[in-house]
């Protein structure tokens, strides 16, 4: 079984809860989770999984927004910047979700990574509700899978690199994409607010698919 890193925590959300739902659909795929709320502790110690997955919110620069609502700054130390590029070089995966286009804003090379980023005063969100995501063929990870519904938040007016190509897509704005890095491969999924996003068997269907495309592995029905 192919294992995985979570790197969890944060503010402004339940990630105990949504990274357990995670680990729960990828172990659906064949994957073995570790969660950790230590992001500088795990990377700096030299992760050795097929994926490393962050679903987190952990940010150097808000405007002291996480410190109005109980968190604190957050910078990743160099050696955990290494960490992260060595996994891609050796051909590993990384699954990024929901805020992580919100973290490490204090290295650029994670939204070259990533494919967007946050951008404080310009990104927002509609209040979480019910949402309509439209699938765009073209990739294993979504070919065969209909339009759904979900409730979520749904990220809007991220700074998006051009060359992202969008698999799926709410209100007009991408969602999910795939794309290789380095020698390794990323997907950013920008759904998973909170626990009923992983509740929706459309949702999960997609982050299986995503796994597998990351440990390269056949595309799952």
């Amino acid at each position: 079984m192919a294992t995985n890193m979570i790197l969890s925590g944060g503010v402004a959300h339940d990630f105990a809860a949504t990274s357990a739902a995670l680990a729960g659909v990828l172990a659906e795929a064949g994957v073995e989770s570790r969660i950790t709320e230590d992001i500088a502790g795990a990377l700096g110690r030299g992760p050795r999984h097929r994926l490393i997955t962050v679903n987190a919110l952990r940010c150097h620069d808000d405007g002291g927004w996480s410190e109005s609502v109980g968190g604190a700054s957050f910078a990743l130390p160099r050696a955990a910047r290494a960490a992260l590029l060595d996994h891609l070089d050796r051909g590993g995966g990384v699954l990024a979700v929901h805020a992580a286009s919100i973290c490490f804003d204090d290295w650029p090379a994670w939204r070259r990574l990533l494919g967007a980023s946050w951008v404080w005063g310009t990104s927002h969100h509609p209040p979480l509700g019910r949402a309509e995501v439209k699938v765009h063929g073209g990739h294993p990870i979504v070919d065969g899978l209909d339009d759904f519904e979900l409730v979520d938040e749904i990220y809007s007016d991220l700074d998006v690199l051009p060359e992202v190509r969008p698999l799926a897509s709410s209100m007009g704005q991408p969602l999910v994409w795939a794309r290789p890095v380095r020698r390794g491969r990323l997907v950013y999924d920008a759904l998973g607010h909170d626990v009923r996003s992983y509740e929706s068997p459309a949702h999960r269907a997609m982050l299986r698919r995503a796994a597998h495309w990351l440990l390269d592995r056949p595309p799952q029905a």
